[in-house]
């Protein structure tokens, strides 16, 4: 006759006969919900879905169990000419006074218009040192470009905008260049150039669009800076907002971050001539005075102090909608 294992994630019916050693994986611990994870205490396997926990394969072996758990202690009621003493029957607790929960104040959204200031900037060793070496490097290319005048390497790369060309001999020069005339432009999560618009949100889609215009290739760096994209992601904790911005080997002399208490104004020169650009208006409010930019080799952080322990649902301020502009304007009229 077939007997019901009662070990923990077994369930199975056995021979009473027939159980050796290794008949039955079951779990021997007790179950263990913590933080929506939930699992058993004997093994480190944790799932969020209530099914896929009662699915989780015992990882122990051993003999089934027909012994059935004892059930729980019902507490004893005592009773007087056969009815209950609800008296006994009632918990047992302090008394205490609960205050009312006082009035949400309404805080006003400080204005956009307030002056800028710039975040202290702390520079990591790791850069110092990156950017000595780079000194080093630029010196021995100086030397190397006026022993080699004006000629251009083979393998060089276009510099314009959206064009992935490399110079292969003078018939290069022939070819047409399809390229972007304009600059990027990252807002709201959509990533495009200012002279076509096509937006997207991946990055890598926006690096591969083909350029709207045609000219000539141009193999030589321009003097001055030029703007570039520049990825750059955001995570927040209960009481910070952190922005990082992935650029090699920054300037700590020419970058910058002005900020008021909902803007903040990026500027990073890095690599040597490549400028990023971005203004953010932030969704929430942040204290300026306890935030700061952290310069490393490879990346930037700014790191900004809310001013009030509150999560926010995005980075950036949503633009007011049509219908929430023309409300605002008959409330001034009114």
């Amino acid at each position: 006759m077939s007997l019901l294992c009662y070990n923990k994630g077994c369930g199975q019916r056995f021979d009473s006969d027939n159980n050796p050693e290794d008949a039955c994986t079951y779990h021997p611990g007790v179950p263990v919900f913590h933080d929506a994870l939930k699992g058993w205490s004997c093994c480190k396997r944790r799932t969020t879905d209530f099914s896929d926990f009662l699915s989780i394969a015992g990882c122990t072996k051993g003999r089934h169990n027909e012994q059935k758990p004892p059930e729980p202690v019902k507490p004893e009621v005592k009773t007087s000419g056969g009815k209950k003493e609800l008296e006994d029957l009632k918990p047992r607790f302090n008394e205490y006074i609960i205050q009312a929960p006082k009035p949400v104040e309404f805080i006003q959204r400080p204005s956009a218009d307030e002056p800028l200031v710039e975040l202290q900037q702390k520079v990591s060793p790791s850069l110092r040192q990156a950017l000595e070496n780079l000194k080093l490097a630029e010196t021995n290319q100086i030397s190397e470009k006026e022993d080699e005048g004006n000629e251009v390497k083979i393998g060089t790369a276009c510099k314009n905008g959206g064009c992935s060309k490399t110079f292969s001999g003078p018939a290069s020069d022939e070819e047409k260049c399809v390229f972007h005339p304009g600059v990027p432009i990252f807002h709201e999560g959509m990533k495009y150039w200012s002279c076509c618009r096509r937006k997207t949100s991946d990055f890598n889609t926006f690096l591969s669009q083909e350029g709207c215009s045609t000219g000539a290739h141009v193999w030589r760096k321009a003097d001055g800076k030029k703007v570039v994209p520049c990825r750059f992601d955001w995570h927040q904790t209960a009481s910070h907002v952190t922005i990082s911005i992935y650029a090699k080997h920054s300037n700590p002399e020419l970058c910058s971050v002005r900020a008021n208490s909902t803007t903040v104004c990026i500027s990073v020169i890095f690599e040597g001539e490549k400028e990023f650009e971005q203004n953010i208006s932030l969704w929430g409010v942040i204290d300026v005075s306890k935030s700061v930019m952290n310069m490393m080799a490879a990346k930037i952080e700014i790191i900004m102090k809310k001013a009030e322990p509150m999560s926010w649902a995005r980075l950036d301020l949503p633009p007011p909608t049509p219908n929430s502009t023309n409300e605002n304007k008959e409330k001034e009229n009114a």
